[in-house]
């Protein structure tokens, strides 16, 4: 395969992009996907899935798994998030999507700027969630995982409406938190989990 990546040419035939989901949020697991795409195979409406609704990333998911060469998600848990950091878990989800890829990655593309280990030679690209298509891919797999386990966590969980805010910080999550407390799914690290424990 034969791309543009910015001002850089790459000239390799197993191009991985990696991307993340779930930084941010007071609750749940941060995931990752990896997808080496083929290059014969174009997918039409790959963005970056911060850009899309629900049912748009869910119907390209489903398009990326059927096309890709190979796809793979990492998770790092709230325990992992907690014991490293956010950073560090969301690199080490990054690596598991990637060793799971059932073809090795000759080369990865990560979004962002802090690269995970890898057995393979890494590019950092910030913004490749919208300029380059494989991290599109990854970016829209990683989310479409997580948005799933969120809203499975709702069903053990309903007091706090992980269905529709996903764990981020709405004011509906946090008076949820200070009605019912911090539950185990939550990041203890992050700093509304951690005053609502001292208050509790």
């Amino acid at each position: 395969m034969h791309k543009w990546v910015g001002a850089e040419t790459i000239d390799v035939a197993l191009v991985a992009g990696v991307d993340e989901a779930g930084r941010g949020p007071l609750a749940g697991p941060v995931f990752a996907a990896a997808v080496v795409l083929d290059s014969r195979c174009e997918i039409e409406g790959l963005a970056d899935s911060k850009t899309l609704t629900a049912r748009m990333r869910q119907q390209l998911a489903k398009v990326i798994k059927q096309r890709a060469i190979a796809w793979a998600i990492g998770r790092a848990a709230v325990a992992d998030i907690d014991r490293l950091n956010i950073l560090q878990a969301t690199l080490l989800a990054m690596s598991r999507a990637v060793a799971g890829l059932s073809v090795p990655a000759e080369l990865a593309l990560v979004d962002g700027n802090c690269a995970p280990a890898l057995a393979c030679p890494v590019q950092t690209i910030v913004g490749g969630d919208a300029r380059v298509p494989e991290i599109a891919a990854a970016s829209i797999l990683a989310k479409v995982a997580r948005d799933a386990e969120m809203c499975a966590l709702d069903g053990y969980f309903p007091v706090y409406g992980f269905a529709q805010h996903k764990g981020y910080a709405t004011p509906a999550h946090l008076q949820a938190l200070q009605v019912h407390g911090v539950s185990p799914v939550h990041r203890r690290s992050f700093a509304p989990v951690r005053r609502q424990l001292i208050a509790d």
